[in-house]
C-alpha cells in the first residue's frame, strides 16, 4: 500500500490498513556499486558559523579590517579605565590590506589603561584550557603588557598572563602569549583584555591591529576549528565537504567573489571579505584551513569554483571569462598539484608539501538563480562548457559537476554531472523518493533539508524554528532514494550546517550552538545514523513502497548486509511490521537493529534553550529465524538500519574510509 500524502498541515496521519507484514526478500547479487560517498556537507559562513562558529578565534573584529560594503570600526572593542580609543591610518601600517588600526590614548600619566573585546556573544572560560594569543603594537613602550579573561559581570579575573613589551616606534612588533585560565567562569559573559602601564607609554599612546585569541583547536591545528563543532561534525561520519559554501562563492557583485587567493598565508596579508549575509568576514577561515579540515574529517573535497556570476546577476562575457577559468585551474594545482609546480609550491611553502585529493570540482553555484534567465542562459550556452572543457583537458579524472541538475531544465554536455537542490516540505522530501530512479546522469545533492512544515506557507514564508522530527524523517526517505541510485548519486549534503543562536539568517541547521554550547537537532541523528552504516553495493530488493521506504545492500569491508529504512505516515499511526531476507543470510545470523524514534507530536525538535533531545535511541540485536528471515515491526514516524556485521567493524570501516 503506497502512502497518500496530505497537503494539510496537520497531515503525519493517515490511509487505508495495512493487514499484513511487509515481505522483502534481498538478492545476493546483481546490484550496484556505489562510490561510497553519500554523506557530506556544505558549509557556508551563513549564521555566522564560520566567524564566530566553526573557526575558533574568540576575539570578534580582531583587525579592523575594510571591504567595499563595510568600513572599519570598533565593534566588540570597549574601554578599560577610561583609555581613550580610535580608528587610524598609519603612513606604515601593519600591512596592505591590514591598513586601519586601534590607537589606544591613555587620559593620565600613570596606572593601567586598555581596551577589551566581548568576542563572539561571549568568551567561554575553562580552567586549565591553554588559550594562546597574539597581538601587533607599534609605538614606544617600557614595561609589561596584562591579557586577562574575565566576567563581563563582575569584572573577576579567571586567568592572566605577564607579556614583556618589545614595542618600538619605527616597526610593528608582535607580541605572543599563552593564557591558562586558574578557574571556570559559571557562564560565556565574558571579555579578554590588554591593559598596559600608561607611565611605560612614551607618546602617551600605542597602536594596536590583529589581536588574536584561540582555545585548543581540533587537532590541535593552528589557525583551526572550534573543537565540539568540528567534534559534532565529525560524528556525521562525513565523507564529502562541499566549500567555500554556496552564496558565499558568488560574491554580491563581480568585484567581491570569494578570491581563494586572499585567504592564503599569515594573518596579517588576508584582505577582509565582503561576504553575502550582511557582515563582513575575515578570511582567517581560508582555502588552506578548509582543506586541512576535511582531511582531519576523512573527508573528499567538492571544490566550488567561480564561474563569472555573482549574486546580483553580474555575468562576465565570453570574451572574459578566461581569467576565471585560468584562476579555478590555479586552485585545482594548488589542491593538487606537485610540489615542483607553480601552485603546487605555494602549498608546499604553506607547510603541505604533498598534494590532496580532489576528484569533484563544481561549476558555479546555483547559476539558474542569480540574474535569471540571462545568467542560466549563458552558463548553459558557454559558461559551464568552457569551464568543463578546459578542466577536463587538464585533468581528465576530475569529475566536473554543473551547478543546476537536469530537472532545472539542462541537458548537462557528458562527462558533466549536475546538482540538485532541494528545500522543501516533507511530504515533497517523501514524494520525490523516486525521482533519480530513471536518471542517468550522475548528480550530487549540494543542499538538502525539511525547511517549511506541510501546507505551510511556502518558499516565502517562515521556515520552522528548528530542525523538527516529521521533516527529519522526509528527508529520510530522501536519503534512502538517493542511496537506492548510488551508483548515480555521488553524495548528499545536509545544508546550511551550523547556526549561531546570536545572530542568523537561517532557521534549519543540523547544528546550533553558542559560545559554549553545542545542539544536535533531530535531523543530526537521521544523518549520522544513516552515514554510520555505508553501502559499498545496494542490494535487489522486493519493491512494495509507502509507508516504509528502504534500501538493501552490503559492506564489502566488514562483510556486513545492510537495510535502511523509514517509516512515513502509516495507517492510523500504527507500527510496520516487516519480514526481511536475505539470499545469502544463514538462519540464526545476528543482526543489530537500530531504531530512531521521536515525539508523539511530530513537529517535537531538538530545542538548545532546554536541552531536551527528543530522539529516541534503541538497539538490540536481533537473529534470523529458521526461514533465514529477520522480523520486527517499526513504529510510525521512525527511522530503521539493520546490519550484520558486528559494531568492531564497523568501527574499523569508518577509520579505513576516513583515512582514505
Amino acid at each position: 500500500m503506497h502512502l497518500k500524502l496530505s497537503v494539510l498541515a496537520s497531515t503525519f496521519a493517515c490511509a487505508a490498513s495495512l493487514a499484513s507484514a511487509i515481505d522483502i526478500s534481498v538478492k545476493s547479487t546483481g546490484g550496484n556499486a556505489t562510490n561510497g560517498h553519500q554523506y557530506g556537507f556544505l558549509h557556508e559562513d551563513i549564521n555566522n558559523s564560520g566567524d564566530g562558529g566553526l573557526y575558533a578565534e574568540l576575539i570578534r573584529n580582531r583587525a579592523f579590517q575594510i571591504s567595499e560594503r563595510f568600513p572599519a570600526t570598533l565593534d566588540g572593542w570597549h574601554s578599560v579605565n577610561d583609555a581613550k580609543l580610535s580608528l587610524k591610518t598609519l603612513s606604515e601600517p601593519l600591512s596592505d590590506v591590514l591598513v586601519t588600526s586601534l590607537n589606544v590614548a591613555s587620559p593620565k600619566e600613570q596606572g593601567q589603561v586598555g581596551f577589551q573585546n566581548d568576542g563572539y556573544w561571549g568568551i567561554d572560560v575553562k580552567a586549565r584550557r591553554k588559550y594562546t594569543g597574539s597581538f601587533w603594537v607599534k609605538g614606544t613602550y617600557s614595561g609589561q603588557f596584562t591579557a586577562s579573561l574575565q566576567s563581563n559581570i563582575t569584572g573577576q579575573t579567571f586567568g592572566s598572563v605577564k607579556v614583556k613589551s618589545q614595542s618600538t616606534p619605527d616597526k610593528w612588533t608582535e607580541h605572543s602569549f599563552e593564557l591558562t585560565p586558574s578557574r571556570d567562569a559559571p557562564n560565556s559573559n565574558n571579555t579578554f583584555a590588554i591593559t598596559f602601564d600608561a607611565s611605560g607609554a612614551k607618546e602617551g599612546s600605542l597602536d594596536f591591529n590583529l589581536i588574536s585569541l584561540f582555545p585548543p583547536t581540533f587537532k590541535g591545528r593552528k589557525n583551526g576549528m572550534r573543537v565540539d563543532i568540528a567534534e559534532a561534525l565529525e560524528q556525521l561520519h562525513p565523507t564529502l565537504f562541499r566549500i567555500p559554501g554556496g552564496n558565499m562563492l558568488e560574491g554580491l557583485t563581480n568585484r567581491t567573489w570569494w578570491d581563494w587567493k586572499n585567504t592564503l598565508g599569515p594573518l596579517k596579508d588576508r584582505p577582509a571579505f565582503t561576504g553575502v549575509w550582511g557582515y563582513q568576514q575575515t578570511n582567517g577561515l581560508g582555502l588552506l584551513e578548509y582543506l586541512e579540515f576535511a582531511e582531519d574529517l576523512g573527508m573528499e573535497i567538492v571544490l566550488g569554483v567561480y564561474d563569472g556570476l555573482s549574486l546580483n546577476g553580474d555575468i562576465t562575457p565570453k570574451d572574459q571569462l578566461q581569467f576565471f577559468i585560468d584562476d579555478a585551474l590555479d586552485q585545482i594545482e594548488f589542491i593538487r598539484g606537485p610540489a615542483s609546480s607553480k601552485w603546487g609550491s605555494v602549498r608546499a611553502s604553506l607547510g603541505h608539501p604533498e598534494p590532496w585529493k580532489l576528484e569533484y570540482v563544481e561549476i558555479g553555484n546555483e547559476d539558474w538563480l542569480a540574474g535569471a534567465p540571462k545568467g542560466w542562459d549563458t552558463f548553459k550556452e558557454y559558461r559551464f562548457p568552457l569551464f568543463l572543457e578546459a578542466i577536463n583537458k587538464a585533468y581528465p579524472d576530475i569529475q566536473v559537476i554543473s551547478s543546476g541538475s537536469v530537472y532545472d531544465g539542462y541537458d548537462i554536455p557528458a562527462p558533466g554531472a549536475g546538482d540538485y537542490h532541494v528545500y522543501a516540505e516533507p511530504d515533497t522530501l517523501v514524494a520525490e523518493f523516486s525521482k533519480f530512479d530513471n536518471v542517468k546522469q550522475p548528480h550530487i545533492i549540494g543542499e538538502m533539508a525539511a525547511i517549511h512544515p506541510n501546507g505551510g506557507s511556502g518558499w516565502d514564508g517562515p521556515q520552522q524554528p528548528f530542525p523538527w522530527w516529521g521533516g527529519a524523517v522526509g528527508e529520510a526517505v530522501s536519503l534512502i532514494g538517493y542511496e537506492r541510485n548510488a551508483d548515480r548519486i555521488i553524495g548528499a549534503a545536509y545544508a546550511p550546517i551550523i547556526r549561531n543562536m546570536n545572530r542568523w539568517q537561517w532557521a534549519i541547521t543540523a547544528i546550533q550552538f553558542t559560545a559554549d554550547k553545542v545542539t544536535r537537532s533531530t535531523s543530526w541523528y537521521i544523518w549520522e545514523l544513516m552515514a554510520a552504516h555505508p553501502l559499498t553495493e545496494t542490494l535487489p530488493a522486493t519493491s512494495q513502497f509507502g509507508p516504509l521506504y528502504y534500501v538493501a545492500g552490503k559492506n564489502d569491508k566488514t562483510g556486513g548486509h545492510i537495510f535502511k529504512a523509514a517509516v512515513y505516515n502509516s495507517t492510523d499511526g500504527a507500527d510496520v511490521p516487516v519480514k526481511l531476507s536475505f539470499e545469502s543470510v544463514e538462519q540464526g545470523t545476528a543482526a543489530e537493529l537500530t531504531i530512531l524514534t521521536g515525539p508523539k507530536d511530530p513537529y517535537g525538535s531538538n530545542d538548545p534553550f532546554t536541552g531536551v533531545n527528543v530522539v529516541k535511541t534503541s538497539k538490540k540485536t536481533i537473529r534470523s529465524d529458521k526461514t533465514g528471515s529477520f522480523q520486527f515491526s517499526l513504529p510510525n514516524l521512525s527511522i530503521a538500519v539493520l546490519d550484520t556485521s558486528p559494531p568492531t567493524s564497523r568501527r574499523w570501516n569508518r577509520a579505513v574510509r576516513g583515512s582514505s
